[in-house]
């Protein structure tokens, strides 16, 4: 085994404290060991406020609407914008410095942030900062990325994970985090968002960090810290909607939006009307923005189900093809959609095997359908998979997605999917937890209070072991029990029609609990938010210690046995046992990789004994002949032939 061995400080049995191993990631991982070499980074953008020499800042804004737009510099009146055409309006002032803080006033009257503001010291409705982009040193020059066969990735949000909540408090966790075995951390939206706490899907400013977790500075140096422990960076973006507070484009860019369509969240983004190149322009910069200037290793687009774009070139097309194209070649980039149409296509592999456009997409229909068979619920979405949860499983770990075009019943019966078997495992990210499936929840609860552990220990070693990359939901690794619950901090007049609105969403659930609102915790409320904050004192409990251990094992198995493999599926070799359990293959040059996993309460008897050595029993005790295999009741079992 190579690589080092650390400690950490456990406490097992009757709470005495004693020293246990874990594997460390290699010390020859991607970006560690390295000649550091200071590295200036700017991504140059055709709006916003731009350092075009030393104490020179042009400002942009397209403002089709206003008829002349003013600079307001640290509060005072300076020269007009002159209009330079086509909606956009142009100043280069010599008598800016970094941190000046500016705002645009629109005819005279409304005065509004930038935009496409890099910072936002007082928030969304403050005024925005110059920051000079190239000041940075960054001294992760030779980081190119990690290959996406490898990737673990991480979900957290930052205001939450730490007691701290800032993007300092995540750096103090990477260590941690090296140690668990994932390879990448995926930070939820950091787009400044309205108020002191939120999600970040709310977000209005999709430049500007949110000034609660740090400045521009403190979150390039969490990244830059972290890929020199070998971790990939990725981060949350939200190209579907702005947020309802804190959002002035109305005002003076109502092209930005559109009436031909809708979204949950209200009118939709102008991605394939008249004026619509500055819109898809604004977008297209701001993954070039994040992943250049900052140094993210991937995206993940949140929700484009809900991009309404009907332009013979979508934008989610033109956006990963200019990723691809800007992107320096030699750095592994990886973008991730969230898509509830199982749109495959977006998937697509080059000859090579490449991406041609998206490296994968959260696989909603593995979380249902391991959920389901787990937990029994059935509510909502999860109808769709309650007739046989394992058969709808089976078809997930053969293929990727399980609808690939056949009705849903949750959606009246509207056809949902495209087929994928064609593409790899590596395609779809799976998870039995998110942001989505814990946070949505009218309580918050996690999966340990919802699924035996047995049965959840079962469904884990079913998850982290087959091909397809696998997501945790930050704390899950330790059997966290704190809930994460919904919450946000907007004026008083949204924050009560919010309020109102979420615990009216849960009326007509089944569950007692949910249609009794006054039980459903205030979004508003700053306590809803502190309650949503790990607690890691738990670390120190003998139940919190025996999962951290259970999911290292699985991470470490996965880390030398799957990850460096280019795994495919055996379809023929893939098999329902009713809806009881299943059986599942994969091949990777001479290499098999078989899954036998019982999840129901009964025994699974006389399975034939599939080729290989047992290389994960999740009872510890597997009955297997020369001929067949029994598997006991919600447990599974791995066997490897090299």
């Amino acid at each position: 085994m190579e690589g080092s061995l650390s400690e950490i400080r456990l406490r097992v049995g009757n709470g005495v404290p004693v020293a246990a191993t874990f594997p460390r990631a290699s010390d020859s991982a991607p970006g560690k060991g390295t000649e550091k070499r200071l590295v200036k980074r700017h991504h140059s953008m055709p709006f916003g406020a731009e350092f075009v020499d030393k104490d020179m800042v042009r400002f942009r804004l397209w403002a089709p609407k206003a008829r002349h737009v003013d600079v307001l510099l640290d509060d005072r009146l300076v020269s007009p914008m002159p209009a330079v055409g086509d909606g956009w309006f142009e100043l280069i002032q010599n008598s800016c410095r970094p941190g000046s803080l500016y705002k645009f006033q629109i005819d005279g009257g409304a005065r509004v942030p930038d935009p496409a503001s890099r910072f936002q010291p007082a928030d969304v409705h403050g005024p925005s900062q110059v920051i000079a982009a190239g000041a940075f040193d960054w001294q992760d020059g030779q980081w190119l990325g990690r290959p996406w066969e490898e990737t673990v990735l991480y979900e957290l949000h930052v205001g939450t994970f730490t007691p701290e909540g800032t993007f300092s408090g995540v750096e103090q966790k990477l260590d941690y985090l090296v140690e668990l075995g994932v390879t990448a951390v995926e930070l939820m939206p950091v787009a400044d968002f309205p108020g002191a706490r939120n999600w970040g899907y709310d977000g209005v400013l999709p430049f500007a960090p949110d000034a609660q977790y740090g400045g521009p500075e403190d979150l390039k140096h969490l990244i830059q810290s972290a890929h020199a422990k070998g971790l990939m960076m990725f981060v949350d973006v939200v190209y579907n909607h702005f947020g309802a507070e804190g959002n002035y484009l109305h005002e003076y860019a109502p092209q930005f939006f559109t009436d031909r369509h809708r979204t949950p969240w209200g009118k939709a983004l102008n991605f394939d009307g008249s004026d619509s190149r500055p819109v898809r322009d604004f977008f297209v910069h701001n993954a070039l923005y994040w992943l250049s200037e900052f140094h993210f290793d991937g995206l993940r687009l949140d929700a484009v189900h809900a991009i309404v774009d009907t332009s013979s070139r979508s934008v989610l097309l033109e956006l990963a093809e200019t990723v691809r194209r800007r992107i320096d070649r030699r750095r592994q980039i990886h973008l991730v959609l969230e898509n509830d149409d199982n749109c495959a296509s977006y998937l697509k592999r080059a000859a090579s095997g490449r991406p041609s456009f998206y490296n994968a997409q959260w696989n909603d229909d593995i979380h249902h359908s391991l959920h389901v068979a787990i937990t029994g619920e059935h509510d909502g979405y999860y109808a769709d998979y309650a007739d046989c949860a394992v058969q709808h499983l089976e078809r997930c770990l053969r293929d990727g997605f399980d609808y690939q075009g056949q009705p849903s019943g949750f959606r009246e019966g509207r056809r949902r999917g495209e087929p994928c078997a064609d593409l790899p495992p590596s395609a779809f990210v799976s998870f039995l937890q998110n942001h989505d499936q814990v946070g949505n929840r009218a309580f918050g609860e996690r999966i340990v209070k919802l699924a035996e552990p047995q049965a959840l220990r079962a469904a884990m070693a079913t998850l982290l072991l087959a091909p397809s990359p696998p997501l945790l939901f930050m704390g899950e690794e330790f059997g966290a029990d704190t809930p994460f619950l919904f919450f946000c901090d907007f004026e008083p007049g949204l924050a009560k029609a919010v309020t109102e609105g979420r615990r009216n969403e849960f009326a007509r659930f089944t569950l007692q609990d949910w249609r009794e609102p006054s039980r459903i915790p205030d979004p508003s409320a700053k306590e809803t938010f502190e309650r949503s904050k790990l607690n890691w004192q738990s670390l120190y409990q003998t139940e919190h210690t025996e999962w951290l251990e259970f999911y290292r094992h699985l991470l470490w198995l996965r880390r030398w046995e799957i990850a460096p493999r280019p795994w495919r599926a055996v379809t023929g070799e893939f098999r329902a046992f009713e809806c009881q359990g299943l059986s599942a293959q994969w091949q990777a040059d001479s290499t098999t990789l078989t899954l036998i996993t019982n999840l129901s309460g009964e025994v699974l008897r006389a399975i034939p004994r599939p080729p290989g050595d047992l290389l994960y029993c999740s009872d510890g005790d597997c009955a297997i002949s020369l001929e067949t295999v029994e598997v006991q009741p919600w447990s599974t079992l791995w066997l490897l032939k090299r």
